[in-house]
């Protein structure tokens, strides 16, 4: 079975859905229409419901024992879960994304299953590595990518499959700047090339504002807060697009003033490092840093330069692949230098990680539970751990979640969380990966205020991040990796 060709129509009407175990409706009272070949920017605070909406579209909700619907979604005239052939998702997380491997597999995976011919499912997948600037062996493991590699490899293999309706939820959130120009060329050119439908879910409104005729923007308690063409949205509505939490240009959100101090206390100190993932494979080589207390370094540069795998290795969770990394007599006391070989318990307190992914440190089955593992862990009485974790709800915008699966959250919602857990643990050092990916306006602000609280409090942060307002606003460091594997301390 081929996909049709030409691009898809989109009805929405009074469409919401809500989650099994849910009270409240993740969207509610959608409606609106897209006709062929439009291309839409789908705004809204975070936890409006945008990558509900996707999903729905895409006919991979569920049934009823996922959730409940109202209302209808419709492609070319069909219910969207009986036209799953005609759309192609890329999902917020690249890492659910990935099925088979190896690269070219994974690519042609989608292809096979529309039972295309074998010669043009391997032309079509080198077409779509070249387009989204992917440029590694056809046989590489799929879990050797960086996480900026996975999102462009799940963009392939949607592009491959020539959908009429191309569904993208926040593609360029972890990629490097070099990647976001690569992904929206890719698919402007898809777009000239074929015509298809665009929805696209992003919180930074400028990266897609070229490429777009339209900007729906769906409100927080439901139905559509604006729909038109984006200037004239974003001229008539923006401050109060502002005040919701969309990123509106020209509409910066505040950022804390933070002391900087001049000299602390070395925590760790990494000389001639080397890191990796496999051994004997080092991604970075010749690493020469110093992490402080009391102040917030950033680790830059291009996907695949192996900031993630540097700062699970300055974590203590992946051995050094060469070189010394070494704690001070301050931060290993009673548990040696090495943090590698510090026990779980050792690290408690000492080093908090959040993961790129969020859901692989999520350990209970509710959004209370969640907040309170650390501070349990460290022995902090009922009284502290209540007040620490009401003051992140409500900070975080999470209150409305307490009870719910921290599986079920949204990915802003997700990310939110796991930097809690880890803030509500207060470790002299906070390690953080990609912390404000999926983050509207107003939670990357509160975000960014309770970390520069932390550290003026004389704990430490180092942050892995693409997002240069982040690193302006928070870092009294940045320490660059380049994909010539070395690093450049700035």
């Amino acid at each position: 079975m081929a996909v049709q060709q030409g691009a898809a129509r989109v009805d929405v009407q009074g469409w919401g859905w809500r989650h099994a175990g849910r009270s409240s409706w993740a969207v509610s009272d959608a409606e609106f229409t897209i006709e062929p070949g439009e291309r839409v920017l789908l705004l809204g605070a975070s936890g409006a419901g945008k990558s509900t909406l996707l999903h729905g579209l895409a006919g991979v909700l569920g049934g009823d024992e996922e959730g409940e619907h109202r209302g209808s979604l419709s492609i070319d005239g069909m219910p969207a879960a009986a036209a799953r052939g005609r759309s192609g998702l890329v999902l917020q997380d690249p890492d659910s994304q990935v099925i088979l491997s190896r690269v070219g597999d994974d690519v042609a995976f989608g292809c096979e299953n529309l039972g295309l011919a074998r010669e043009e499912i391997w032309r079509r997948v080198a077409e779509s590595l070249d387009a989204v600037g992917l440029d590694v062996p056809l046989d590489r493991s799929t879990s050797a990518l960086s996480g900026g590699q996975k999102q462009r490899l799940a963009l392939a293999g949607v592009l491959a499959m020539r959908p009429g309706l191309l569904l993208l939820d926040e593609p360029t959130a972890n990629l490097d700047p070099h990647g976001v120009a690569e992904v929206q060329h890719a698919v402007t050119r898809v777009l000239a090339d074929r015509g298809a439908t665009l929805v696209v879910v992003e919180h930074r409104v400028e990266v897609w504002l070229p490429l777009v005729d339209r900007v729906i923007v769906l409100a927080a308690d439901g139905g559509v807060l604006a729909d038109g063409e984006p200037g004239r949205v974003l001229r008539e509505q923006g401050a109060s697009l502002a005040a919701a939490g969309v990123w509106v240009p020209g509409h910066p959100p505040a950022v804390p003033e933070r002391r900087r101090p001049a000299g602390a206390e070395v925590l760790l100190e990494a000389r001639d490092l080397s890191v990796a993932r496999m051994p004997r494979h080092p991604v970075a080589t010749g690493i020469e840093l110093d992490v402080r207390a009391g102040r917030a370094l950033a680790l830059t540069g291009p996907n695949g330069a192996g900031k993630s795998t540097l700062a699970l290795t300055l974590a203590g969770l992946l051995p050094p692949a060469g070189g010394t990394l070494q704690a001070s007599a301050g931060l290993a006391a009673g548990a040696g230098p090495s943090p590698i070989r510090w026990k779980s318990r050792q690290l408690l307190g000492r080093i908090g990680t959040v993961f790129q992914d969020p859901e692989h440190q999520f350990l209970t089955a509710r959004v209370r539970d969640e907040l309170a593992v650390g501070p349990k862990a460290l022995g902090r009485s009922a009284a502290e751990i209540a007040a620490v974790t009401e003051e992140l709800l409500q900070r975080l915008r999470l209150s409305r979640l307490v009870d719910a699966n921290p599986f079920t959250l949204s990915g802003g919602e997700k990310r939110r969380l796991s930097v809690a857990t880890m803030l509500a643990a207060k470790p002299c050092l906070l390690v953080l990966d990609e912390p404000t990916f999926g983050q509207d306006a107003r939670t990357w602000a509160e975000m960014l205020a309770l970390l520069s609280e932390l550290v003026e409090e004389g704990h430490s942060a180092l942050a892995v991040t693409h997002d240069a307002a982040f690193v302006h606003a928070l870092a009294d460091e940045e320490y660059a990796l380049t994909a010539a594997e070395q690093a450049v301390p700035r």
